[in-house]
């Protein structure tokens, strides 16, 4: 893999420096996020709420606001679908919560995966609906495509919401209030880059300002900020980019989490092995809370979860938190085995291609997204991972930097059924018979667009270090930083010259443990950990480590850890 450094205005970082009082390390990451200005930086650093927009700014927001009103007056049947992952759960939640402090008693539900596939359709409609039919549906995380289900909505005579916030295959959707920053709005919109869950949140800002302007007694007690911890678990999950409005729902929903407010979470962190007194990381979302909720609407019900964040009271959240448990460990064991034989499928059927598409016959639709990262990360190239389901295909995307999924679908549109998503991942469904002829307008299309061929697979250095940088000040510092994730990357930090006094020990699937050296006056040297990186250095090498540092929490203890990425032989 290239190492690459990534340039950096020194000028401007030793402006930060001298403005603001922040360390070297901090003002050149600040920098490397376009952040230049003295003003910029106290922004990003300390984010407030007031600096998130007019709610009423985004395209039809208002009108969406005024027609759940009437339902609240008319005290109308309303049915909330969600979709069935973080994102589309915890919107879900948001607005049920909601509703029902107005005295309102939604009906919700999702997809179910592997009867009805992704999205809104006629099938999950009916089943929904059990022959009651609503005066008001809501459709969140979903509905941007589903044109012919909004067309059967209307001819039943439902109003229709539509909140989402992925992208059109064709046009936005008729007859229906919709509100999508992505197909509505301009692309400078400070809300545009907004996953659901911010945008429900955005939602419920206006039906407060609504209410409270109408003097309605039942939203007193209401705190807006305690949505925030859904918004942040759906922010991060969907990896938007978190910067703007993104961020700022995103910093301080994470300390809603930290406080375990809300007790499903209070259940769900404990079963995922996170400690009641650690604060709480983006990391702790992405890998501990995220996959145990996505478990359930890969291989069951997503109800459950939305069941489980609604919930108030702790045992019945401890039921339903380690029955999630249970299937996420069910999820990775069934992963585990695909994720080998598409690797070793991978590596010989698609050696000399752009892409991979790869499908099993007895691979379960439920699971193929994690594979597809899996593989795509391995073999840094797009790659889709199809399950079957009767005599369809159905499966995931996953992309790599700079090829856009969504436009490699769209040359191959004529053989797919429903398909969506981002341009780094999407959700695709076709004809089992279809999947050759997919294959081959799929590795054509990734040809044509990019010609040159994909790029070689970098590592980006964001500064080097010295190893006695390394230390709780510099992590006190990075905290200043934080969420990391899409639009604001955990940094990586080069280090030269390392020598390792002991062997590491491995354990796992290319995984090992090993301790750095330990600094002149140091008791000890800092814990590292690598994950799936195969070979190790030795002992007494002189290497070249790109590392990950952040906190490991551990029996109500933090310390520092080191995360090795990639490792070479000093020069």
């Amino acid at each position: 893999m290239l190492w690459k450094t990534i340039d950096t205005d020194e000028k401007a970082a030793a402006n930060l420096v001298e403005c603001l009082g922040v360390s070297k390390v901090v003002a050149e990451l600040l920098v490397q996020r376009d952040i230049t200005t003295t003003e910029a930086a106290e922004e990003f650093l300390r984010p407030r709420l007031a600096q998130l927009d007019n709610p009423f700014a985004m395209t039809n927001l208002e009108a969406a606001v005024e027609r759940i009103e009437q339902a609240i007056e008319g005290k109308e049947s309303v049915v909330v679908f969600g979709d069935y992952d973080v994102d589309g759960v915890t919107s879900t939640v948001q607005l049920v919560s909601m509703l029902r402090t107005l005295d309102l008693e939604p009906r919700y539900s999702v997809p179910r995966r592997m009867d009805e596939g992704y999205g809104l359709s006629r099938n999950a409609i009916d089943r929904v609906f059990g022959g009651e039919i609503p005066q008001l549906f809501i459709a969140l995380d979903c509905g941007t495509n589903a044109h012919e289900p909004i067309a059967y909505l209307r001819e039943l005579g439902i109003d229709v919401i539509i909140v989402d916030h992925h992208q059109t295959k064709t046009q936005a959707p008729a007859d229906c209030i919709f509100v999508n920053p992505h197909v509505n709005d301009s692309e400078d919109a400070p809300w545009r880059d907004l996953c659901t869950a911010g945008l429900v949140f955005k939602l419920l800002h206006g039906l407060l300002k609504h209410r409270r302007e109408a003097e309605d007694p039942r939203v007193e007690g209401i705190q807006l900020k305690d949505y925030l911890d859904l918004v942040a678990m759906g922010t991060v999950a969907d990896l938007v980019p978190l910067h703007g409005e993104n961020r700022i729902l995103s910093w301080f929903g994470l300390r809603h989490l930290r406080a375990n407010g809300r007790i499903g979470i209070r259940a769900l962190a404990e079963i995922s092995g996170i400690d009641s007194g650690q604060e709480m990381a983006s990391s702790d979302i992405s890998f501990k809370i995220a996959p145990r909720i996505n478990a359930s609407g890969r291989l069951a019900d997503a109800s459950l979860p939305i069941n489980l964040l609604l919930h108030e009271d702790y045992s019945e959240c401890q039921k339903m938190a380690k029955q999630l448990d249970l299937m996420n460990k069910e999820r990775q064991g069934i992963e585990r085995s695909i994720a080998k034989l598409a690797e070793e499928r991978a590596a010989t059927e698609f050696a000399d291609e752009p892409g991979i598409v790869l499908f099993g016959d007895d691979w379960h639709p439920g699971v193929v997204g994690i594979v597809a990262s899996r593989v795509s990360r391995r073999f840094h190239k797009p790659c889709v991972i199809l399950g079957s389901e009767g005599d369809e295909a159905k499966g995931s995307g996953r992309s790599v930097a700079s090829v856009n999924l969504v436009e490699v679908f769209q040359r191959c549109a004529h053989l797919l059924g429903h398909w969506g998503g981002h341009p780094m991942a999407a959700g695709v469904s076709l004809k089992a018979a279809d999947v050759s002829a997919f294959k081959q307008c799929y590795l054509e299309s990734l040809k044509k667009l990019y010609p040159a061929g994909l790029p070689e697979p970098s590592l980006l250095i964001s500064t080097w270090l010295d190893y006695a940088d390394l230390g709780e000040r510099l992590l006190e510092e990075l905290d200043r930083l934080h969420p990391f994730g899409q639009g604001n990357s955990e940094p990586v930090f080069g280090l030269r010259g390392i020598v390792l006094d002991e062997a590491p020990q491995t354990f796992g699937e290319g995984n090992f443990r090993f301790r750095m050296p330990a600094s002149p006056g140091a008791r000890r040297g800092i814990a590292g950990i690598a994950w799936r990186l195969g070979t190790a250095p030795e002992a007494g090498e002189k290497v070249d480590m790109a590392i990950r540092f952040s906190w490991n929490y551990w029996r109500d203890s933090r310390n520092p850890q080191a995360t090795l990425v990639d490792w070479k032989p000093s020069e």
